[in-house]
């Protein structure tokens, strides 16, 4: 059900990832080094002799265990699960298969590979040249829609982060799940305005509801790599483990979820979130207009290349 990493670079978002690590290609107005002793390779397994194969191969995997705990596998660990139109394709179809399945109580979300998700994949927006708007619209259209699923679903969502969740795809996913536990070597990165674009999938909304206004502000504008304590402290996530801990801390979490009363968390977590003030779906219409436009602009491309030839961009408003 799982595949190895190669070891072949693949840049997503300002990630690079190596044969041995990740790093942040830092902007200069913040950033640091990547997280350094984590394991070299992460896997999540059902760890239930009931587990049910329900998705078990493609970009995404699904398990039922037979405790109620769905496990919602990003399994694209050779492109530290960067989100391209497969991925997020089978992404939405499987969160929609979840919210039809009344034997789900609560939902484990993981990550092959060293990493969580490192985002889109700059290499594929800046090959698209003019064509990009085009596919920034159908690939921001797929991640809101499986962002707003996490949230709409009734069972709760656990996330497990290692190495690094970030771009849309990984701080989108982070911002709309409801538990969120990282191991302590892992780090987080916004990243869209490096690359002359705008946060997409409900980011905006939900990143500041979770930090406040003026840590988004910073967060989104200036980019820096926030570290797991850090991320913990500002309630970006809630809980930080040692990274051999990860796993097991997340399943416990799941489990402990998945045995409570289901009606009583699914219209809890209704309240809560549509608790936010301005609902994130409501944002979501204004973020993909704004990310169709700037995709389409000359700054969108010199950011993308920027990032690739890892060097500082020249941006003209253009």
């Amino acid at each position: 059900m799982t595949t190895r990493p190669s070891a072949s670079p693949v840049l997503q978002d300002g990630v690079k990832r190596g044969s041995h690590s990740l790093e942040p290609k830092a902007p200069p107005t913040g950033g640091g080094e990547a997280p350094a002793g984590r394991p070299e390779f992460f896997t999540s397994t059902a760890t239930s002799a009931g587990a049910i194969p329900l998705i078990d191969h493609g970009p995404v995997l699904l398990t039922l265990n037979d405790d109620g705990v769905a496990n919602l596998h990003l399994n694209r660990p050779d492109a530290a699960n960067g989100l391209d139109l497969e991925l997020l394709e089978a992404l939405h179809q499987a969160i929609l298969r979840i919210h039809g399945d009344g034997r789900v109580r609560a939902v484990l979300l993981t990550g092959e590979g060293k990493n969580f998700c490192a985002g889109g994949d700059v290499h594929t927006f800046l090959a698209k040249g003019e064509q990009l708007p085009d596919y920034i619209r159908v690939a921001t259209t797929l991640l809101q829609a499986a962002a707003a699923g996490l949230i709409r679903l009734n069972p709760p969502v656990v996330t497990a982060v290692q190495g690094f969740a970030a771009g849309g795809g990984g701080m989108g996913l982070v911002c709309s799940s409801d538990f969120v536990i990282a191991a302590e070597s892992s780090a987080f990165l916004a990243g869209a305005t490096r690359v002359a674009m705008v946060p997409d999938a409900g980011v905006s909304v939900t990143l500041t509801q979770l930090v406040g206004f003026r840590r988004a502000m910073e967060i989104l504008m200036l980019n820096p790599v926030i570290r797991a304590p850090e991320a913990r402290d500002i309630g970006l996530i809630t809980r930080v483990v040692p990274d051999a801990e990860l796993l097991p801390e997340a399943w416990k979490l799941a489990r402990q979820l998945a045995a409570g009363a289901p009606a009583a968390l699914a219209n809890t977590k209704r309240l809560l979130w549509s608790g936010l003030g301005r609902d994130a779906e409501a944002a979501m219409p204004d973020e993909n207009h704004a990310q169709a436009i700037l995709s389409g602009m000359a700054d969108a491309r010199e950011g993308l290349a920027a990032v690739i030839e890892k060097r500082t961009p020249s941006f003209t408003g253009r």
